[in-house]
């Protein structure tokens, strides 16, 4: 799959609890091989637009393609093109980062050999191999995230899907995560949603998507989109175009 379907690609989506709009005729498209940070306020609707690409949601008004793959009717081949950091952390404080990676990669059907491989790949290119038999609980918050991504990367997935992933970290393991993440794009060329509130987690380089209120508002390239918009900085244009947000969360 190549050209225009691969990565991601929302058309027309919408969706409302119980009749309160979190996501209006919202359309995007997630470049392949890019970081891409998902950027809005607290009630701009990036959780919900997560849950729809994720499949914990189902969308009824819209169309979502993960490389290729429509969800609503492939979604379990979608989901196998995916790999996804939850903002809340689903890993067994009382296994050890090998056994946390054991269970993850039997989740996605991976046993014996195939398993190992991938298990050893994605703990190496997390710089987590030397921490195999620490249990999850001697972990600090960083070396905690960053095992959940090495386990999100067990099936050797297109696309990488995170929500929030910083949440909870001090300034110092937060960047240096979002550093790791960046390198893994540049080193693997995989395809990443980041899903983000803080503008300096957004780097020159990447492609930019800024939901407000449940709509995109931008989708593009950092620079060009500066350019486009006549702002020196993400986050004057992130102030521009999201003051008036006072929503709560979805």
């Amino acid at each position: 799959m190549t050209g225009d379907s691969s990565g991601i690609t929302v058309n027309r989506l919408s969706f409302a609890y119980v009749g309160k709009p979190a996501l209006s005729n919202a359309s995007l498209k997630v470049r392949s091989g890019k970081f891409t940070a998902l950027l809005g306020p607290n009630g701009a609707g990036k959780s919900t637009l997560l849950s729809l690409l994720t499949g914990l949601l189902a969308a009824r008004e819209g169309t979502i393609s993960i490389n290729g793959f429509d969800s609503r009717t492939q979604l379990q081949q979608a989901l196998a093109q995916t790999g996804i950091v939850f903002q809340q952390s689903a890993l067994d404080l009382d296994l050890t980062v090998e056994q946390n990676m054991i269970y993850g990669a039997g989740l996605r059907g991976y046993w014996g050999g195939t398993a190992r491989r991938n298990i050893n790949n994605a703990l190496e290119r997390m710089d987590l191999a030397n921490r195999a038999h620490h249990r999850a609980r001697e972990l600090n918050g960083g070396h905690r995230r960053r095992l959940e991504v090495a386990r999100a990367l067990v099936h050797q997935p297109k696309v990488l899907i995170l929500d929030e992933p910083t949440v909870g970290l001090d300034i110092p393991t937060r960047h240096e995560l979002v550093e790791h993440v960046h390198q893994l794009t540049t080193d693997s060329g995989i395809t990443v949603l980041w899903a983000t509130h803080l503008v300096d987690e957004v780097y020159p380089s990447d492609d930019l998507i800024l939901l407000h209120q449940g709509q995109v508002r931008l989708n593009g390239p950092v620079n060009a989109l500066l350019e486009q918009h006549a702002h020196p900085t993400v986050l004057s244009l992130f102030q521009s175009l999201t003051a008036s947000d006072t929503r709560q969360d979805h």
